[in-house]
């Protein structure tokens, strides 16, 4: 009788305990889908680029800085690498943000300095201007193709601390693979949705940043614009440049081949999704 008795008390005690770690199980399972929807609800909105084994996370306006540099480089027909070197250089000297401020008289991407020559405050603000300018002081350095980043950056830039460019090798070859089309999709960005009264540029602005940014030609049709590709690469070089600047523009979906982003506020934002409306694999729609 006695054993009986102790086996139904240990048999209850375990009931009890399944109950417990059932009850601590589904608390966890609702804080962590909790958690999961504070974050696809009310994350910052942010543009990740992942490339093999890199990955650099950004916020747009950074991002769409970026991709100007990127693309710039690819209209004169400079190697990924190139875009690398200016990449990590902009991400050391400004954070990828367009300043008017710096040490001493240093303003812009790159942080280059009027009394240097580099130009006027005026023109080193624009961002294309002052990317054309670090590339042509680029490709003057015998070697800058097989050199190491700390020093063909130090010798364009005239930094006080070359070692620090190298620190960001990394996520500039995470954008520059990305923004060269060389890694298909792996460029995207979370955005709130487009409402009534949100900045949008137009597609007769977003056909004219496009050419005059990576000497892409686009076709204005209602209110997209449809570009031909000369490869699969460069359309995704083009879809990965307009996602960089959908907020800039007010973009909403981007189409590439079979592939599709489209704007949302929730992680979904970093990936590519089948198209609903398909085009040619080297043909990419804006709108």
């Amino acid at each position: 009788m006695p054993t009986t008795r102790t086996e139904r008390r240990r048999t209850q005690r375990l009931v009890i305990l399944a109950v417990v770690v059932a009850l601590l199980l589904a608390g966890l399972g609702y804080v962590w889908h909790t958690v999961r929807d504070f974050n696809e609800g009310f994350g910052s909105s942010t543009c990740r680029a992942a490339a093999s084994t890199y990955t650099a996370t950004f916020n747009p306006d950074q991002t769409a800085n970026a991709a100007t540099i990127a693309g710039i480089g690819a209209r004169r027909g400079l190697p990924a690498r190139a875009a690398t070197i200016a990449l990590a250089t902009a991400i050391q000297e400004s954070k990828l943000e367009n300043i008017d401020y710096g040490d001493r008289d240093s303003v812009g991407l790159f942080q280059q300095r009027p009394s240097q020559g580099w130009g006027t405050v005026e023109q080193i603000m624009d961002p294309v201007y002052a990317t054309n300018r670090f590339y042509d002081a680029l490709v003057k350095v015998d070697g800058w193709q097989t050199m190491e980043i700390t020093k063909i950056a130090q010798r364009v830039q005239r930094s006080g601390y070359p070692e620090a460019y190298a620190d960001h090798e990394g996520e500039g070859r995470a954008l520059a693979s990305t923004l060269a089309g060389h890694t298909p999709g792996g460029l995207g960005c979370r955005l709130d949705p487009l409402e009534a009264g949100d900045h949008r540029a137009g597609p007769v602005v977003v056909a004219r940043d496009l050419e005059k940014q990576l000497g892409v030609r686009g076709v204005v049709s209602g209110d997209q614009v449809e570009v031909t590709a000369s490869s699969a690469q460069q359309a995704w070089m083009v879809g990965h440049w307009a996602v960089s600047h959908a907020q800039r523009h007010g973009l909403s979906t981007v189409t590439v081949g079979d592939r599709e982003w489209t704007r949302v506020r929730g992680e979904q934002g970093w990936s590519w999704r089948a198209a609903r409306s398909p085009v040619p694999a080297t043909a990419v729609t804006i709108r």
